[in-house]
């Protein structure tokens, strides 16, 4: 059971109610302020009933709740609540355990991201809360992400966010994929984007007008530079991804319109976890299903479909077509 924000709004109210030692409430005063909150809180709350009331009471009272002490004093067809201790409130209580196992939930999803700076305080929070609230006494894990702990490069992820941060050039030193020389450049670090597991640092340098990228595995070395910082021209990363699946943007490529067509069997794929945001269904037949896809090309889109092996057919455009097919041609070879 979550507890929501009207949930919280209730609980209050009740509070309120059952700690004020100068009036009696019964269930119908209740159920009026509970509502009249509620209203405060949300002009188009169409309130609660009075099952919900005694729900909310019965879960004040449960150990998950805040296991309240309520006495219940009966006046002729009336019965009025109040706190037995009238010194009580749930303001004043730790945690519930409910709210323990949900906090417990969000830190062990939040220990996933392991490496970026503005989390590093979890590693410290968490034996603390641990100690406070005995969140260690279930230790069955509910949710995985796909990650891969022994990535190289992810130690240059807080120093490098911290120089986006803070605007500090920088001087990078680099091992390209295609050399075995080491290359050290004057970089002005922008934006940090992950893909496919991989981080990918995004900037300028003085060697290049357009914004480049470093992979973070093949960075050697970082060092604080004393160049003047050059600002990044207030670049919208948001929407310069807009247009590309992953992370490589040919400046002198346009936008093309690909007509695909997945097989019957892969389609449900396709529908349920589009290629891109800009995927639009054409038709759906006996073939499969077709649609279109508006992207940039580049390597990544090409690498994308590839994977699909014989389940997805290019359509258009006709030269992305005939690149794939002689890199599969060049494929087959490899069996020969």
């Amino acid at each position: 059971m979550a507890i929501t924000k009207n949930a919280l709004v209730r609980y209050h109210a009740l509070d309120r109610c059952f700690s004020n030692p100068g009036k009696n409430y019964d269930a119908e005063a209740l159920l009026k302020e509970c509502n009249n909150d509620l209203y405060e809180s949300n002009p188009n709350s169409d309130g609660i009933q009075r099952r919900q009331l005694y729900e909310d009471i019965k879960f004040m009272e449960s150990p998950q709740g805040w296991s309240i002490d309520l006495g219940k004093t009966k006046s002729g067809r009336s019965v009025y609540y109040r706190y037995a201790d009238p010194k009580f409130s749930i303001k004043k209580e730790p945690i519930n355990e409910l709210e323990a196992e949900q906090l417990k939930s969000a830190m062990l999803v939040l220990t996933r991201f392991k490496g970026m700076p503005q989390f590093e305080w979890i590693n410290e929070l968490l034996p603390k809360l641990d100690q406070s609230f005995k969140l260690s006494n279930q230790s069955q894990d509910i949710i995985s992400f796909d990650s891969n702990e022994f990535l190289v490069g992810t130690e240059h992820i807080s120093p490098l966010f911290n120089a986006i941060l803070y605007k500090k050039t920088l001087q990078i030193t680099y091992r390209p994929f295609k050399s075995e020389d080491n290359t050290t450049n004057i970089f002005y670090p922008y934006h940090l984007k992950q893909y496919n597991n991989r981080w990918f640092l995004f900037g300028k340098n003085n060697d290049y007008e357009n914004l480049t990228n470093m992979a973070l595995d093949r960075i050697v070395s970082i060092e604080i530079s004393k160049e003047p910082y050059k600002e990044n021209g207030h670049i919208d990363f948001n929407e310069f991804f807009e247009d590309i699946i992953g992370v490589s943007k040919p400046f002198d490529v346009p936008v093309a319109k690909l007509i695909l067509q997945a097989t019957p069997s892969l389609s449900p794929y396709i529908k349920t976890k589009p290629l891109h945001g800009s995927q639009r269904k054409i038709s759906e037949d006996e073939y499969g299903y077709t649609f279109s896809i508006e992207v940039i090309p580049n390597f990544e889109l090409e690498k994308m479909l590839l994977s699909f092996g014989e389940q997805i057919k290019i359509l258009e455009p006709l030269d992305l077509k005939e690149r794939l097919k002689r890199r599969l041609l060049e494929n087959l070879n490899n069996f020969n």
